[in-house]
């Protein structure tokens, strides 16, 4: 049961790290404090349960990424709450909102800057853009970047008006260097190579990894447009749950960099 699961401690502080982003192994052990063999562990034992998932990373294939399965948490965690009282697994009505509980306390709700960065910029960060603005509308600002600009992906062009009914066609790329001196509130990178790649950035916003694969490449078993589709609804989910996160929380306390130094390049 996913509650058996999280009421450890060490599992529950991992949990809660890998909902700030992808992480390594080493960078969960920094992070914890505990030992590398206790964190394997646990990262385990969250596998075996569908809460974590582990991805080998596209830039050092001797890494592995894991990802906190964050549809699965939530039908875990609802079928654990109905396990003790069948209503309480239909009760979304009554959860806060911490977007209109931070509005109503400041009268004005802040415009975040988001800015995605992959490789390429051709999929993976105008998808991510796109339905982050989507979602967010105009209290958000989405921009999205690459380390290598190429074109615009047909497939994933055609995915987002398929499924999204929204339109990137016109999408012209642009590299990471040209928008460094930009002010945002958080650089998301959406590929290994892009993690590593990424110039630091001006007022050092918090900074957030997810370890997709690149649809274009066949990474992670699909190829053509399986592999897009597959992509943008992974963005998707990340994005509804980032949303709440970022209404809710400063860059310091979602990214867990603690301000100051923290909050420059992740490793």
């Amino acid at each position: 049961m996913v509650l058996r699961l999280l009421a450890d401690p060490v599992r529950w502080q991992l949990a809660c790290e890998l909902a700030r982003g992808d992480h390594r192994v080493r960078e969960l052990v920094a992070a914890t404090g505990h030992p590398q063999n206790l964190v394997s562990y646990h990262l385990r034992q969250l596998r075996d349960g569908g809460l974590v998932t582990a991805r080998r990373s596209s830039f050092d294939a001797r890494d592995t990424y894991y990802s906190l399965d964050l549809d699965g948490c939530a039908r875990a965690l609802a079928q654990g709450a109905a396990s003790l009282h069948p209503g309480l697994g239909q009760l979304p009505g009554l959860t806060i909102r911490p977007a209109e509980r931070g509005q109503a306390a400041s009268g004005v709700r802040k415009r975040h800057r988001v800015l995605f960065v992959c490789t390429g910029n051709s999929a993976r960060s105008p998808v991510a853009a796109a339905l982050l603005r989507h979602r967010a509308g105009a209290r958000m600002l989405a921009m999205s970047a690459g380390i290598r600009p190429k074109p615009v992906h047909p497939d994933a062009v055609a995915t987002l008006r398929e499924r999204y009914r929204i339109d990137i066609s016109s999408h012209r790329p642009t590299h990471v260097e040209t928008v460094a001196g930009q002010r945002f509130d958080y650089v998301i990178s959406l590929c290994d190579k892009a993690r590593e790649a990424c110039p630091e950035f001006a007022g050092r916003p918090g900074r957030i990894h997810w370890s997709l694969p690149d649809p274009a490449a066949g990474e992670g078993g699909l190829a053509g447009p399986p592999a897009f589709e597959r992509m943008a609804a992974n963005l998707d989910t990340r994005i509804r749950f980032l949303l709440p996160a970022i209404d809710a929380v400063t860059p310091d306390v979602l990214t867990g960099s603690g301000g100051g130094a923290g909050r420059g390049r992740v490793r």
